[in-house]
């Protein structure tokens, strides 16, 4: 029987499945699937209606529910919900330095990576749809982010097995490379930067300061691994977020401390990097980040690093030459370097299995343009104005060639607008599924 706990205001429920490592060879390797079933209290008995929860990423497991907190609350009004932990994340067959180490060589963990995109994400949660519901059993799906590319791609394999689906932040350009993607992105970051400079113009001259300490002394951070100024430039990943400037303000203010040798850089500020840059929690989404924009009819001579290659395209985020030359020093986005592979204890051990990655030019189709053009599955999907992850006029393009797909577009909230505005943004997408908006 699986285990269930109660939570105040929620009844939870362990689920485990085992699926092929290959969809393709169903006889061959398994791995397994954890899913977290939660349902209001007192309605575990009612026939609710499913809703698949496609967490982002790509390498997150799924949210750990107190409660009926931030959107779950929203969605339990509507549904029984299904927390997926993707394969490889959570609960479910870990996939990190430390398993890996089993797979042998380099080739080989590669080999074992490639299996956990989009496609074969959607070929697990067929696999616990039919457990649950059975086979012509239909569900909802609401993917935030990457999992609204999950949702594309289920879209394109197996439309029959959606209700409906809500995607918040997350519906991907179908034919976009991943030199497309950083090529749109690295401007909107710059966006952010100046954004952020304009609220606290105080910490141009704090960052530049930091920046310049870094490039002439050997910083650690607390798991002993170096501060380099490129790697103190991620911390721009916060600013896509929608209270992630302030968080950053307040880290940068606290960096300096009096040692016995004059100013250092502070053991909090330290501890505080770390926990933003450090990828021990999910290593996958270095691995296979580009790897999700990946497709052999787009392009077949793989990713090959696209964000670091195009990186000097756009000169304002090269440090050394905004030290020298007196301009602020940007930020990085949601950029996934090589470099960081020699930097993060967590990745370095899987440095030659992301090069491998990187250079894979074989990789099959996330999106079937044909059947998303015949789409009848309904689609409401919340694009953010102002989204720094996710480009919204790919976006906007997909909503426009993809038939009933129903976007709200805003500015009135960032990317992570679905965890922090406490069930706003989803319930507007059930109203505009219930004809209520």
């Amino acid at each position: 029987m699986p285990a269930t706990l109660r939570h105040p205001g929620t009844v939870l429920t362990d689920h485990v499945f085992p699926v092929p490592l290959d969809h393709d060879r169903p006889d061959g390797e398994l791995i397994e699937v954890y899913a977290r079933e939660v349902v209001a209290a007192g309605r575990e008995r009612e026939e609710l209606p499913w809703l698949l929860f496609l967490q982002g990423g790509p390498g997150s497991g799924s949210p750990r529910p107190v409660g009926q907190a931030d959107w779950l609350a929203a969605a339990l009004r509507h549904y029984r919900v299904l927390l997926l932990d993707q394969r490889g994340t959570g609960r479910s067959t870990p996939a990190n330095r430390q398993s890996l180490a089993a797979r042998g060589t380099p080739p080989r963990q590669a080999e074992y990576l490639a299996h956990f995109r989009a496609d074969a994400i959607v070929r697990d949660a067929e696999v616990v749809r039919e457990r649950l519901l059975g086979r012509d059993g239909r569900w909802s799906t609401l993917g935030q982010s990457f999992g609204g590319f999950c949702t594309l791609a289920y879209l394109s394999r197996a439309p029959h097995a959606l209700r409906e689906a809500f995607v918040t932040g997350g519906l991907p350009g179908l034919r976009v490379s991943a030199d497309d993607v950083y090529r749109a992105a690295y401007p909107r970051v710059a966006a952010k930067n100046a954004a952020h400079y304009t609220r606290y113009p105080q910490d141009v001259e704090a960052v530049r300061r930091i920046a310049a300490h870094l490039a002439e002394h050997e910083v650690r951070l607390p798991d002993g691994s170096p501060l380099t100024v490129e790697r103190f430039q991620y911390l721009g990943m916060l600013l896509g977020q929608g209270s992630g400037s302030h968080v950053l303000h307040y880290l940068l203010e606290g960096a300096w401390i009096r040692g016995a040798s004059g100013p250092e850089l502070s053991d909090a500020f330290l501890a505080g990097v770390y926990g933003q840059v450090s990828l021990a929690a999910n290593p996958l989404f270095a691995v296979l980040h580009e790897a999700a924009y990946a497709q052999r009819s787009v392009s077949t001579r793989g990713t090959g690093w696209a964000a670091q290659r195009l990186r000097g395209e756009f000169p304002a985020f090269d440090a050394e030459r905004a030290l020298r030359s007196g301009e602020p020093v940007l930020f990085s986005g949601e950029m996934i370097y090589p470099w960081m592979f020699g930097l993060d204890p967590a990745l370095e051990p899987l440095a030659e299995a992301a090069h491998l990655l990187a250079e894979r030019g074989d990789w099959p189709d996330l999106y079937d343009t044909e059947r998303l053009a015949a789409n009848e599955v309904p689609v409401y999907a919340a694009v953010y104005h102002d989204d720094m992850y996710v480009d919204r006029d790919h976006s906007l393009a997909t909503a426009r060639s993809v038939p009933h797909v129903r976007t709200w577009v805003t500015s009135a909230w960032e990317h992570d607008a679905l965890r922090v505005s406490r069930g706003t943004v989803l319930e507007r997408l059930i109203g505009m599924a219930r004809g209520e908006v």
